[in-house]
């Protein structure tokens, strides 16, 4: 158990593998699951050279490829093995998710974080997006027609759909091309309102609370030790003072913070009790949104459990906020955004000079 997004593959693997595997077979599954995850991305690689590069002449054997990237003056090929899951925390309170009409009702993605599974290592890294982060995001009106294209804050692409599956694709097209069309291979979307269940089924999480939360919780003062449970760990992930200026950023810290103290708790759990993860999935079953399927778990699940994950492998996407009217705007820093692309996405051709 590796983190959040880990858990809910883990989970789909406990619950749906032993039905599956009887009709077709463990090997074939895992040949449809692979299959079916390279050919569910929109697109195949990032588009992130501009230009035809040439090999060294010392090289003119060989032939540049088009994945490779020349960056600070070394030549990187993208990891074709890598699988990367958009993780979306929707800001509903819903108990159960539902299908709305057309339009903006959909809820906005408060959290955005990608779920990076590299076998070549056999790392898990996780990179976090600030929900103000101003990209293209496409216009739907109540017939679901597309109208135009506008730079906003991405986490309101969700609203637009259905609430759903709708809602979820435009949100992955949303941030693949926000990360120069990188293949995204699915999607789980919880609304925000499950975090007390999630935060309870792994025993509750340790933190020092980073901001002073006591408005909304009398025991979230700022530099306290506190053991988070129920509603506690909803105000410390969810909330934050709109009439503050950064204070997404502050709550992004925040989720960092929680995130990664939850994966330790997961992972005690895990130890403990080894059908946590399908309790929890049981758990929040009707608060998710997920295009992952049982052949595609069963594919990525037997080596699941082998990979690393720590604090270090998650990374925040940086930026600066500003104030635009009533709303603010993270302006992302490109050169973070394309420099985390090639260290988590691309390998360095050593003998490409």
């Amino acid at each position: 158990m590796r983190g959040k997004g880990s858990v809910f593959l883990i989970i789909w693997a406990s619950l749906m593998t032993l039905i599956v595997v009887a009709l077709v077979g463990f090997e074939a599954m895992r040949l449809f699951g692979k299959a079916n995850l390279t050919n569910k991305s929109a697109t195949s690689t990032p588009m992130m050279a501009q230009t035809q590069e040439m090999v060294p002449e010392e090289k003119a054997s060989t032939t540049w490829q088009s994945d490779w990237v020349r960056y600070n003056g070394d030549v990187y090929d993208y990891n074709e093995d890598i699988t990367t899951f958009l993780i979306m925390g929707i800001d509903k309170d819903d108990e159960v998710v539902t299908k709305v009409n057309e339009g903006m009702d959909g809820g906005q993605a408060d959290s955005l974080f990608l779920l990076v599974l590299n076998p070549h290592d056999q790392s898990i890294k996780v990179i976090g997006i600030n929900r103000n982060s101003m990209a293209n995001v496409d216009i739907y009106d109540e017939y679901g027609r597309y109208q135009n294209t506008v730079v906003a804050q991405i986490a309101i692409q969700h609203g637009f759909g259905d609430g759903m599956e709708k809602s979820c694709e435009y949100q992955v097209k949303a941030v693949s091309n926000m990360f120069y069309q990188l293949p995204i291979h699915g999607y789980a979307a919880i609304n925000m309102s499950a975090i007390p269940t999630i935060n309870d089924q792994v025993g509750g999480v340790d933190v020092e609370v980073l901001d002073d939360l006591t408005k909304w919780d009398k025991s979230l003062k700022k530099g306290a030790k506190v053991h988070l449970e129920g509603k506690s760990a909803f105000h410390y992930v969810k909330t934050r003072d709109i009439t503050i200026p950064g204070s997404n950023d502050d709550r992004l810290e925040r989720q960092r913070q929680y995130l990664n103290g939850f994966i330790e708790a997961a992972r005690k759990a895990s130890e403990e009790n080894p059908n946590a993860a399908v309790e929890l999935f049981t758990a929040i079953s009707n608060q998710m949104v997920t295009d992952i399927t049982p052949d595609e778990i069963s594919y990525l699940a037997p080596d699941l459990t082998r990979y690393s994950f720590d604090a270090d492998d998650l990374k925040m996407i940086k930026g600066t906020t500003q104030k635009n009217g009533a709303y603010e705007e993270f302006i992302v820093d490109e050169d973070d955004l394309y420099n985390t692309i090639i260290e988590t996405f691309y390998e360095k051709l050593d003998n490409l000079d």
